[in-house]
């Protein structure tokens, strides 16, 4: 079993900054890629970043050049670097972890509102 918490959702100005982080504990031997995705009010969850534990990342089209996600092996914890927000990027950010066996576990979400 994966637990995972997440800090650091809020609100901002458009323009501004947030720094999503998503802590896993348990068997956390096992994790291979950790994502985040995102929800917005009335549409389906999309996949914004994803980091495999070789540090390979990949992002949505939407938040290249704005957003990075990165990790930290030794906390196993994820982070996401949101820069540039837009009012678009409103949306409960959830983090994703999948293990090398390819079990998903999720977080519980974060909150982030961007007002313009």
């Amino acid at each position: 079993q994966v637990q995972l918490a997440e800090s650091g959702g809020g609100l901002v100005q458009a323009g501004g900054s947030l720094r999503l982080s998503c802590a896993a504990s348990g068997s956390i031997i096992n994790i291979n890629a950790m994502s985040w995705y995102r929800q917005a009010p009335g549409k389906q969850r999309e996949l914004v970043a994803t980091i495999t534990s070789l540090g390979t990342t990949n992002y949505a089209d939407s938040v290249k050049g704005r957003f990075t996600i990165s990790r930290d092996n030794a906390k196993s914890t994820v982070y996401l670097q949101m820069n540039s927000l837009k009012p678009e990027d409103t949306a409960v950010y959830y983090c994703k972890v999948q293990t090398w066996s390819g079990v998903v576990y999720w977080g519980k979400g974060t909150l982030v509102t961007v007002s313009s």
